[in-house]
């Protein structure tokens, strides 16, 4: 029987290993795309998403105020900034294979199925490159614990699509802009080529998962006649605790069609 997309995106879901969950992802979303250029997309199907994806035993998940501190002045420092940036990853994998099933039920043009089949593809892509540099540096994804609330922002926008999209691409995401370049820089002073070159590949791609955030949730916003600015800043007052913190990577964000009226307005200084 030919699987639909979210039989594929609930497959990716419900898988616990990290490197075998990005296997399924990589693999589905080949399934999709071989689909769309033979003429004969897949159809979107209605398998229903876990309330939470599938993880492995490890990393030992801890609340936000129970992570140690990161020093990154020494290797086991970068270690674990690169195994945090592993479990976003990772995360985002999830998040993006998450959100073809659980708004499966409302109609959306070809493209954005797309967009986000392309968009877990990279996070998976993204995953396995940090594994690798883990790897070589000594250690290994789940040897380090881990941030327990990366999932929350999906939980609390389940019954909410222009929440999910206004949180997860337009907010977390859109972080990874701000902060990626001073990662890159640090890196690359104590000359790890191979982890700029992973880094730089995340943060041009990650510029497309804004972008697409923003893309749709406009689109929603033109469908029911609701001014964006003004649905961005409901949103992110009633899913995003703690507010948006400068500094913001004004042209990134820019470039991903996030205007700078967008966040600055509500911005904590």
């Amino acid at each position: 029987m030919t699987p639909t997309l979210t039989d594929l995106a609930v497959d990716v879901l419900t898988t616990a290993d990290g490197r075998g969950k990005t296997a399924k992802s990589l693999a589905a979303a080949k399934t999709w795309f071989d689909s769309v250029a033979a003429g004969n997309p897949l159809p979107i199907g209605t398998a229903s998403p876990p309330d939470a994806p599938s993880r492995p035993d490890r990393p030992e998940l801890l609340a936000p105020r129970e992570m140690p501190r990161r020093r990154t002045g020494n290797e086991k420092g970068r270690i674990a900034l690169l195994h945090a940036i592993a479990h976003i990853e990772l995360n985002a994998v999830d998040l993006h294979w998450d959100i073809i099933p659980r708004f499966a039920h409302i109609d959306m043009p070809s493209g954005y199925w797309d967009d986000w089949v392309k968009a877990a593809a990279e996070e998976s892509k993204h995953f396995n490159q940090l594994c690798d540099r883990l790897e070589a540096m000594g250690s290994h994804y789940g040897a380090l614990p881990a941030h327990e609330g990366m999932w929350r922002a999906a939980d609390q926008t389940k019954n909410d699509f222009m929440g999910r999209l206004a949180i997860v691409p337009m907010v977390l995401e859109a972080r990874g802009l701000d902060v990626t370049p001073g990662m890159i820089e640090m890196f690359t002073k104590i000359g790890d080529t191979e982890t700029v070159a992973t880094l730089e590949i995340i943060y041009a791609e990650e510029v497309g998962h804004v972008a697409y955030g923003s893309k749709w949730f406009h689109f929603l916003c033109g469908r029911h006649d609701k001014d964006p600015k003004t649905e961005f800043h409901t949103l992110v007052g009633t899913y995003f605790d703690g507010g948006l913190k400068p500094p913001f990577n004004d042209e990134k964000r820019a470039e991903a069609g996030i205007p700078l009226d967008f966040y600055w307005p509500i911005a904590v200084t």
